[in-house]
């Protein structure tokens, strides 16, 4: 649910209203031109009741943790006119804080040409009975791009709908539209006031750290505890892929009437065992809610930044309650997200022979702070590499991933932990050599060579070690 226009969550005037939607006044709040997330058609298609006076309930978060303003976005955007803006960012109405992801589709796939011709996606080409209804290629959805907007450092539109990323390692990234690329968006500049942004109006957009000058949030972050049949997790929070401040709303209906609820007046979420959520709220009322993909299976998942592996993505079949908590921590700032380094370790294949040097995994992901895709129990994980430690693969087409923390995790279903994976490749290896390869590979991919590196087929790694 959008914020209400006009409502402030910084002081000294600068406007940012919460994860739901830019503000509008006087004009109306961007669309960001991006897929309809799953559930999103349904809730726009009927039209909301009218919202009584009496059901948008005041915000009884805690103050804001000291230096939480440092959390959010934080850029100098020029436009093409020459102009430039500096401040806090919302993008798309949604991603505001440096560990959100940023999603694309990557147009170069340097390594794509490794993969033996026999290996390589097919394409599928869907039938019902005698009629074609569709093409699709097996693997193409695990060539999408998402990084934390805290590891970037400049994006430029390209001409159409591409853009070029610049990391902070210095790896640039070109990326077709979809998803993120290509939406508006908003800026507070304390110098200017509140603008808009349209996406081609756009030349380049700088990120930054936020100075400490900056004023303070007035709404709060949301944090708690999320229950889940793949157990417990404890973070920051995005309600339905969008709500994420105290002063966004959830909606739902009760018997009588809907009701719009502050985030930040809620204490608990839990769901029913039919459609609808059981929600507690700080003034002690228990309300059970419907109607609205804010409390039943069209939600488009509950996120959470939970420090052990990063980003999950719970479904609303794997739910089972939210606890909103004070938020422990005021969250990282640009500045605390190193540089990303090329990935390297060892990759050990099913007849034993080690092969170390840099790694590029999925003929895809090759630096730290690429993410490793995977689900268990109905949550996604997004795990940055650099907290991965090793993977195996194990014979149910999964992957147990050993985190740099210790714990261990079996994922699957997509591509990056499944036997869709397309391989990894390893450059610079001072392992087996050709001539100690020759006759073997059948089982064990291309023979390592000077120039092109060694491929070891998904199917023949039998562990990779990161270093």
């Amino acid at each position: 649910m959008r914020v209400p226009a006009g409502v402030l969550l910084f002081a000294a005037g600068a406007l940012l209203t919460g994860c739901g939607a830019p503000p509008g006044p006087p004009a109306p709040a961007p669309t960001a031109p991006v897929e309809p997330a799953p559930g999103a058609a349904a809730r726009e298609a009927a039209p909301e009741a009218p919202i009584p006076p009496e059901a948008v309930r005041p915000t009884k978060a805690a103050p804001p943790v000291a230096g939480a303003g440092l959390q959010f976005l934080h850029a100098t955007v020029v436009t093409r006119e020459g102009k430039s803006h500096t401040g806090i960012l919302r993008w798309g109405g949604e991603e505001a804080f440096w560990d959100d992801l940023l999603h694309g589709q990557k147009m170069d796939l340097p390594y794509a040409d490794r993969q033996p011709e026999a290996d390589r996606p097919r394409t599928q080409i869907t039938f019902v009975g005698f009629l074609p209804i569709g093409v699709s290629q097996e693997g193409e959805s695990g060539r999408q791009f998402a990084a934390r907007f805290a590891d970037i450092s400049e994006i430029r539109p390209l001409e159409g709908d591409a853009v070029e990323l610049t990391m902070k390692s210095g790896t640039k990234y070109r990326l077709e539209a979809g998803f993120d690329i290509g939406a508006d968006l908003h800026l507070d500049d304390p110098a200017s006031g509140a603008i808009d942004l349209n996406w081609r109006s756009i030349e380049r957009i700088v990120f930054q750290p936020a100075s400490a000058h900056d004023p303070e949030p007035r709404a709060t972050r949301l944090f708690g505890k999320v229950a889940t049949a793949a157990g417990t997790f404890t973070g920051f929070i995005m309600w339905d892929g969008e709500e994420c401040l105290s002063t966004d709303h959830l909606d739902g209906d009760t018997a009588q009437e809907r009701l719009s609820l502050e985030m930040g007046s809620l204490r608990a979420i839990e769901k029913l065992d039919g459609a609808g959520a059981r929600v507690e709220t700080e003034d002690g009322r228990v309300l059970e809610l419907r109607g609205t993909n804010d409390v039943d299976s069209s939600i488009r998942g509950i996120l959470v930044e939970d420090p052990r592996y990063g980003r999950v993505r719970v479904s609303w079949e794997a739910f089972k309650r939210v606890d909103f908590l004070p938020a422990a921590t005021a969250g990282r700032r640009y500045e605390d997200y190193a540089p990303g380094r090329s990935l390297r370790g060892t990759v050990t294949d099913r007849d034993g022979r080690r092969w170390p040097g840099r790694v590029v995994f999925d003929l895809d992901e090759s630096e730290t702070w690429e993410m490793l895709d995977g689900m268990r129990q109905g949550v996604r994980y997004h795990i940055p590499f650099g907290s991965v430690r090793a993977l195996e693969p194990l014979l149910d087409k999964t992957t147990r991933v050993t985190l740099r923390n210790g714990e261990s995790l079996a994922l699957g279903e997509t591509q990056d932990v499944s036997d869709k994976n397309a391989g990894v490749l390893i450059l610079d290896t001072t392992g087996p050599s050709a001539a100690g390869a020759t006759g073997t590979a059948a089982a064990t991919g291309t023979p390592a060579a000077a120039d092109a590196g060694h491929y070891v087929p998904w199917r023949s790694v039998a562990r990779i070690d990161l270093d």
